[in-house]
């Protein structure tokens, strides 16, 4: 193969490289993103709630495939496979920019079902309040606009506490859940929003490494054939 043909490879190859840590990134982001909610034994509420960390991982393991299949494509200089890689990385890319576009339009309704999972989980604290008390744990956080939430029980639940074996007005987290839970969202939605952006520009700069990998090849076979 030609120099011009080994250089496109090479860098494809470590872009790649760089996609596959993006994928892992998203990957470990949307995990941790789950463990902070905690565990929700309602199927469809925790669907409800986790759409975006479980988007994050389905992402980045789509990443870390397309990236692996590109690898293979630079490695055996194949022109089918650099052709398929570069239209699944744009397919990709475009399902990224509308995801992202998505959470730019729809931000404040998300976060308005944020809000309301809080309110659920508070109403229906008497009959499952091990929903309330893992919100609680998780985003360090008592009652729904407050601890005073739980004035009329004369105590507060352990959940509402950072020493659970002693849960007094001194020691009870001060800021309700549902602002809490609601604010932690607002923040991660901008991280998601704005690393959606900067993946979305690096898989376009490996798109078109990609077609040029690919049409080098072609050239270089359609010249060896004369």
């Amino acid at each position: 193969m030609s120099c011009g043909i080994s250089m496109v490879k090479y860098i494809l190859f470590i872009f790649n490289l760089l996609c596959s840590i993006c994928g892992i990134l998203l990957i470990v982001f949307g995990a941790l993103l789950i463990s902070k909610v905690h565990s929700i034994d309602d199927f469809a509420e925790a669907l409800r709630t986790q759409q975006v960390p479980l988007t994050m991982i389905i992402l980045g393991a789509i990443i870390l495939l397309i990236s692996w299949f590109g690898c293979c494509g630079a490695i055996r200089e194949s022109y089918c496979m650099s052709m398929t890689y570069s239209i699944l990385l744009f397919v990709l890319m475009i399902g990224q920019l509308a995801l992202v576009i998505y959470m730019w339009v729809q931000k404040d309704k998300y976060l308005e079902i944020m809000g309301d999972v809080v309110e659920k989980a508070w109403d229906n604290r008497t009959r499952r309040s091990d929903y309330m008390d893992a919100i609680q744990i998780s985003m360090k956080c008592c009652g729904r606009s407050g601890y005073t939430d739980y004035a009329f029980q004369g105590k507060f639940p352990p959940s509402c506490c950072s020493d659970t074996n002693n849960c007094r007005r001194e020691t009870v987290y001060q800021r309700g859940c549902k602002v809490t839970f609601v604010e932690f969202w607002d923040r991660n939605s901008d991280i998601i929003k704005y690393a959606g952006l900067v993946i979305a520009a690096i898989e376009f700069v490996g798109f078109v490494f990609a077609c040029c990998l690919a049409n080098s090849i072609r050239n270089y076979r359609r010249r060896a054939e004369y």
